[in-house]
């Protein structure tokens, strides 16, 4: 599907010129190999949560060593990501893409290689480190190899390979433990990598990217202070927040996090230019992002649980029920992409984002013991859609607002913004649960999951919000040139697109919605 739909060539006709709106044959590669990548990074967030049960009896682990088996991974990505994208600034994003591609297989052996639980943490510790490097990379290399009017449509592709992850995820871990043997769930990552690093490295273009150098002192306080809040809001479930180790570990992260900002106004050479906050559509993008994430995630976590606790379903059973909800991501999101450069990005974050509190909350509501499962698909449907339409949304608004040169350090803020906000989403829940419900029974488990999926609800209705303050399409040239520091190259980048999208994607969405069926 990925390749099918990398090679289309869509015909469209523009002030009477008819244009030929087609990939040359390095693009089509960019767009295949990140698209991968991703697909990659985003399927193992996926797969081990339906495989967890097999995992604990194989390898005796208890309960929290379940949890850090998942955390451990989450940890890992989202203290790493600045790094990883500094590290392809300096060293050659190509390059780096190739080596977070080889770690993260090499992690992903030894995870299926694990005898016991503490080996099998350590292993997705490191292989969180390879996904740190491999997807602010990919979405740095493709954004750069796509013109401003046409990145729209191509983070569209690439969010609904991500979305076919989300999709995919609980049925293949599902299905992979329960037919063949968990540690498979990690052997499949190691063919595809094997075959993806010679490909990265002689069919992507080795680009140019910032050749600055390193801001260590940036590195140590971004990372040391996504560590604290990070592994507080882990933590906070097992410990509570009133816990010297909660209390501690925010007050480090919040300190360093302001430790980071003010390092940052003032070094010669940041990692993450301050200055790309001046942006509305940068800073609300992100902002947007990170609830959006939240959302996602407290979904995913609550709802193979709900399926499987709550209503009695096994793993792979419970997998293939969240379909419904979960096509949206990989069927609506290329479409959105496209949609964005006709109504801009604003409408369909906010929009979008209502919609899935919509759906959120009638889950909530309807949730009992018992629950015939054609009751939970409507829901679920509305739901999915409404994250759908705001996945691409989201990431076109944050991107298009930053200069050429400044691509890599934002898309590191931007993915790390996003896995804090799936963390916090998890996490948020989590405690709303631990507060109404338990695991006692079924029923007990039915009385928190209402007013967790309440919780992810009210963070879709501040993403809602967040979104509201990108610019729309008209006042977008107004934002870029309010930013004079963001460097002529934003407004020479980002300015032609809210123009050329205007003109081009009215006439564009219609063959592509066709193209993408056929593919």
């Amino acid at each position: 599907m990925i390749w099918g739909a990398v090679r289309m060539s869509v015909p469209v006709t523009i002030s009477g010129e008819e244009e030929q709106v087609r990939m040359d044959r390095a693009q089509r590669w960019v767009l295949a190999l990140t698209s991968v990548a991703a697909l990659m990074v985003s399927l193992d967030n996926q797969v081990v949560a339906t495989a967890l049960p097999v995992i604990r009896l194989r390898l005796h682990a208890s309960l929290a060593a379940l949890e850090w088996t998942v955390n451990a991974y989450t940890l890992s990505f989202g203290v790493l990501l600045l790094t990883g994208a500094a590290l392809g600034e300096r060293l050659g994003r190509r390059r780096m893409l190739a080596v977070g591609i080889g770690l993260f297989c090499a992690a992903s052996a030894a995870c299926a290689l694990s005898t016991d639980a503490g080996a099998l943490i350590a292993a997705r510790a490191v292989q969180g480190a390879g996904a740190a490097l491999m997807l602010p990379l990919a979405l740095s290399l493709l954004t750069a190899a796509f013109p401003p009017e046409r990145r729209a449509w191509a983070i569209g592709i690439f969010s609904g390979v991500t979305g076919l992850a989300v999709m995919g995820g609980p049925v293949i871990g599902g299905a992979v433990a329960q037919a063949i043997a968990w540690p498979w769930i990690f052997w499949l990552n190691v063919p595809i990598g094997l075959v993806m690093i010679p490909l990265v490295l002689t069919r992507i273009p080795a680009g140019a990217g910032r050749r600055a150098t390193l801001d260590p002192v940036g590195l140590l306080l971004a990372t040391g202070s996504a560590l604290g809040l990070v592994w507080a809001l882990i933590r906070v479930n097992g410990v509570g927040w009133a816990s010297k180790e909660i209390l501690t570990t925010l007050a480090i992260g919040l300190l360093l996090g302001v430790a980071f900002v003010a390092w940052e106004l003032r070094a010669a050479k940041p990692m993450v230019p301050m200055r790309l906050f001046r942006s509305r559509a940068f800073a609300a993008g992100n902002a947007a992002g990170f609830c959006m994430f939240a959302v996602l995630f407290g979904l995913v976590f609550f709802m193979a649980q709900f399926l499987q606790t709550g209503l009695g379903f096994g793993p792979l059973s419970a997998g293939l029920r969240l379909l419904p909800g979960w096509a949206m991501l990989a069927v609506i999101a290329p479409l959105a992409g496209s949609l964005a450069g006709r109504v801009g990005t604003r409408p369909l974050i906010s929009g979008g984002l209502a919609v899935a509190a919509v759906g959120l909350a009638w889950i909530g509501l309807i949730a009992r013991t018992g629950l015939p499962y054609w009751q939970l698909v409507p829901p679920l449907i509305v739901a999915g859609a409404g994250v759908s339409f705001a996945v691409p949304a989201t990431q076109g608004a944050a991107m298009a607002a930053v200069p050429s040169a400044e691509i890599g350090p934002a898309s590191g803020t931007f993915n790390t913004l996003r896995q804090l906000g799936a963390v916090f989403g998890i996490a948020i829940g989590a405690a709303v649960f631990a507060a109404h419900g338990g695991y006692g029974s079924p029923a007990a488990f039915v009385t928190g999951f209402g007013p967790a999926m309440g919780a992810c609800a009210g963070l879709a209705v501040a993403g809602a919000v967040a979104g509201l303050l990108v610019p729309g399409r008209r006042s977008a040239p107004a934002a870029l040139a309010a930013a004079p520091d963001a460097a002529p190259d934003a407004a020479a980048d980002a300015a032609p697109a809210v123009v050329a999208e205007q003109r081009l994607r009215h006439r564009l969405a219609g063959p592509l919605s066709h193209a993408l069926a056929r593919a």
